[in-house]
């Protein structure tokens, strides 16, 4: 069944349906989906008509006419991680892992999976940056890059994040 937790603020129009997940503390703003095989963990906020899909083939009939049956269809899971933020009308395709404390601006349609931190826009969505769980962007920190790293720091909080260096490589 779907499991709504503490301290979750729906807005009006919300549509949650069976089989999703909402950990605690999360805000869904008006009007948005959330379909069957989302899961949404603590603290994420999802912006004004966003949606969550979970079918990759989406077809009403069969190839003869006839209507598909209700099981006639494969759930793919989606995955938003504690502190994620995902932007007003954002399309979030299923089967992606949107990261810890990533930021999804509006409008984009996320078709592949966001790393911790990341900051994507675009239709597809595509890595600009990393941003902190306050939600600035994060700016490296003197080119301080290690083996496997990026040492990365907000401007606004002082706070100091480490990236992986393959993730840092896809910013665009």
């Amino acid at each position: 069944g779907t499991r709504i937790g503490r301290n979750c603020i729906l807005g009006k129009g919300v549509y949650v349906d069976s089989g999703v997940v909402l950990g605690d503390n999360v805000k869904v703003q008006n009007y948005v989906s959330i379909y069957h095989g989302v899961t949404i963990e603590d603290g994420v906020f999802c912006g004004p008509h966003c949606v969550f899909t979970n079918d990759k083939r989406p077809r009403a009939v069969n190839a003869d006419g006839s209507l598909k049956a209700a099981d006639d269809w494969e759930v793919t899971p989606t995955l938003v991680k504690r502190g994620a933020s995902i932007g007003a009308n954002a399309v979030i395709v299923c089967g992606v892992t949107v990261g810890e404390w990533a930021m999804v601006g509006a409008g984009s349609v996320v078709t592949r999976d966001v790393p911790d931190h990341g900051l994507v826009w675009g239709n597809p969505a595509r890595l600009h940056g990393f941003v902190c769980p306050c939600g600035h962007r994060l700016e490296t920190e003197g080119q301080q890059t290690e083996k496997e790293a990026v040492r990365l720091q907000c401007p606004a909080c002082g706070t100091k994040i480490k990236v992986r260096k393959a993730d840092w490589e896809q910013i665009q």
